[in-house]
């Protein structure tokens, strides 16, 4: 049964002590999905993500002729445990000029990105397409680092739709690729580089820490066994840094002690710079996009009204481009619950203030869904459209909200209008 259209969260009314797990890391399991078919030997990756977006990967891998199957993990219901049979740099399909291989990535960027630069190890053609807003989402400088290297790239727009001529292999070459619009463009490049005798030149950044998703693409290729073997993926900070917001709520403000942490196996490696989250609760006057959190600083967004004093968010501009306009998104949605928002190009200024409940649109963006369900643990009358959009990277979203502890929340999730209180199996966006 899908999700309803609209639903309504509950605050919770006492605070309690949360624990719970969380999928395996989006950004993690689509690089790891990529090098396990360039491994030379079957893969296995263990607590993998098994969202729209690394489906869509895997249904990509397999029309290009990967075999690849996909169980269940006991641990965690939004987990796989998936076996990539991996064939050293051989892509088996590829379509020809007049009829390319079509492959259609959604709006998973990752996905577009990363298949944009494998796919050139193959023979013949293949067209890369998305959904309309993936088609608006910058790719151009990663298409003009492909023509850099040699490959033939048809593109009308510097977007998806796009065409691209492989080389049947490896060729050597060197290129340079700009980040300013998305790290994703040079993690694209550097996942298949060791393969295809690449050699990828960064614009825009001083080293790899200025790039924290560029450093866990170095990071993961570094560590990934090439020759075949299991690979564990870790717990996706992003995702968790939604229970860490709704356990500092549910605190007053007061950040949980070392003995009680909201979530269970909590990463450490040091590749996922939100990681950092808890680190920036209660919330400082200043955080940056570029410095010091990735996506989970539209978590730190939401929450500002909270600090009781002004907190500014700076270099928000990739913000902008990715799975909606999210610092329009944000400022409009967070303005019609009363927050006093001021936006000076790419910085967000937030006041504190009390909140009231609003009907919150969420752009098809599964983050918008997420930020604003944790800030209706604590506002009354907060209802989410679309919430089936969090399939994108955390299908059972609603289902950790409303379980009871340790599984979760326990918030009460309404239908709005029959005030009916959803039951945890009507909560999966399927």
């Amino acid at each position: 049964m899908p999700l309803p259209s609209l639903i309504e969260i509950e605050p919770v009314p006492r605070p309690q002590a949360l624990r719970v797990t969380i999928p395996g890391s989006k950004s993690i399991t689509n690089r790891a999905l990529i090098l396990a078919a360039l491994a030379r030997g079957p893969a296995t990756l263990r607590g993998a993500l098994w969202s729209e977006d690394t489906q869509v990967m895997v249904e990509c891998l397999r029309k290009l002729g990967f075999e690849v199957t996909v169980d269940p993990d006991p641990g965690e219901p939004a987990n796989r445990t998936i076996r990539v049979v991996g064939l050293g740099g051989i892509i088996p399909r590829g379509g020809t000029a007049t009829a390319p291989l079509e492959l259609h990535v959604g709006n998973a960027g990752t996905a577009a990105r990363f298949l944009a630069a494998f796919v050139c190890l193959g023979e013949g053609s293949f067209r890369l397409s998305g959904v309309p807003r993936m088609h608006e989402r910058p790719q151009a400088a990663l298409l003009d680092a492909l023509r850099q290297l040699g490959y033939r790239v048809e593109s009308a727009s510097g977007r998806l739709p796009a065409v691209i001529e492989g080389a049947a292999g490896p060729r050597p070459g060197r290129c340079s690729v700009s980040i300013s619009e998305s790290s994703q463009f040079a993690s694209a490049l550097l996942l298949t580089a060791p393969t295809a005798g690449w050699q990828v030149d960064l614009a825009g950044t001083g080293d790899l820490d200025d790039a924290p998703y560029v450093a866990m693409t170095s990071r993961l290729t570094d560590a990934f066994p090439r020759g075949g073997g299991d690979f564990e993926i870790e717990p996706d900070a992003s995702s968790g840094s939604y229970f860490w917001a709704a356990d500092w709520l549910m605190r007053g403000g007061r950040p949980a002690p070392a003995s009680e942490l909201p979530v269970s196996g909590w990463p450490t490696s040091g590749w996922q710079v939100d990681a950092r989250f808890p680190r920036y609760l209660p919330l400082p006057a200043v955080v940056s996009r570029e410095a010091d959190l990735g996506d989970s600083i539209m978590t730190a967004i939401v929450l500002a009204p909270f600090a009781g004093y002004p907190v500014r968010f700076t270099e928000l501009g990739r913000l902008r481009v990715q799975e909606c306009e999210r610092v329009r998104a944000l400022r409009t949605e967070l303005s019609k619950c009363g927050a006093r928002i001021e936006e000076e190009g790419e910085t967000l200024t937030v006041f504190p203030g009390p909140l009231h409940g609003a009907e919150i649109e969420t752009y098809q963006d599964h983050r918008m869904a997420m930020c604003f369900a944790t800030l209706g643990l604590q506002v009354p009358g907060l209802k989410i459209r679309n919430p089936a959009c969090v399939k994108k990277t955390f299908p059972n979203f609603f289902q950790k909200l409303a379980a009871r502890v340790p599984e979760g929340i326990g918030a009460r999730i309404r239908e709005p209008g029959s005030g009916r209180v959803l039951a945890l199996e009507e909560l999966h966006a399927d």
